[in-house]
């Protein structure tokens, strides 16, 4: 078996096999730790400033693959005028750089405030390693390798298909340049860490939040007693 055989042909499945089996044991195992264990209470300035950033940046970039994923062949026609083009990939690499400002931000609060810190774990510092290999990856592709949008729909997207299929064509994606191929195997690490890691917490995004009825909150402060 040939290395691009056990990346591509193999490490997808146990990544997958690993977040399906893995999240399901968590859920029954202890279901109240689909959490991301938030540290707020311990320090907000800088949970702020890295966060939000973060955040906005990483839903942005994820739509954007969501989309090239579900209809390629719409995202190649809209990049067939060059002022289109040219406007997904500036869009695309701005959030990518916020993205990256953000979680930059965050891995700084939790190396250099004490409390943070204190409640971080090994398994914490190696999602935000492989985060910050993922974005890193993501990012140099933006800038050094234009265009993406188009090769994404064109070579990565029949891949993740054929993965999907049980027919996987690593052909596709091992000849890529060595950053595009870190940030798809990327992609795999962080599929196997998600039941592992905080990164569970997406799973329970409170959705309900958007159609529920507003709240009033009422406050009933009792005069105080005279002496």
């Amino acid at each position: 078996m040939t290395t691009s055989q056990l990346l591509y042909g193999v490490l997808p499945y146990v990544a997958l096999a690993l977040a399906i089996v893995g999240t399901i044991w968590r859920y029954f195992d202890n279901r109240f730790s689909y959490s991301s264990l938030s540290s707020q209470f311990l320090e907000n300035r800088q949970l702020f400033w890295g966060s939000v950033p973060w955040h906005y940046g990483i839903l942005f970039v994820l739509t954007g693959h969501l989309v090239g994923l579900l209809i390629p062949r719409g995202v190649l026609l809209w990049n067939s005028h060059p002022l289109r083009l040219l406007v997904l990939e500036v869009s695309a690499l701005a959030f990518g750089l916020l993205t990256l400002w953000g979680l930059l931000a965050l891995i700084y609060r939790r190396a250099t405030n004490k409390k943070v810190r204190i409640v971080t774990s090994w398994m914490d510092w190696l999602l935000l390693l492989a985060l910050l290999v993922q974005v890193v990856a993501g990012v140099w592709t933006a800038i050094f390798y234009r265009w993406g949008s188009s090769w994404y729909a064109g070579f990565a997207v029949p891949y993740l298909w054929s993965v999907f299929l049980l027919r996987p064509q690593i052909e596709l994606v091992s000849n890529l340049p060595w950053m595009v191929q870190t940030h798809i195997i990327g992609a795999f690490v962080l599929t196997a860490l998600l039941p592992f890691t905080r990164l569970v917490h997406f799973l329970s995004a409170p959705l309900a939040y958007i159609w529920r009825p507003w709240q009033v909150v009422v406050w009933n402060r009792r005069a105080p007693r005279k002496a």
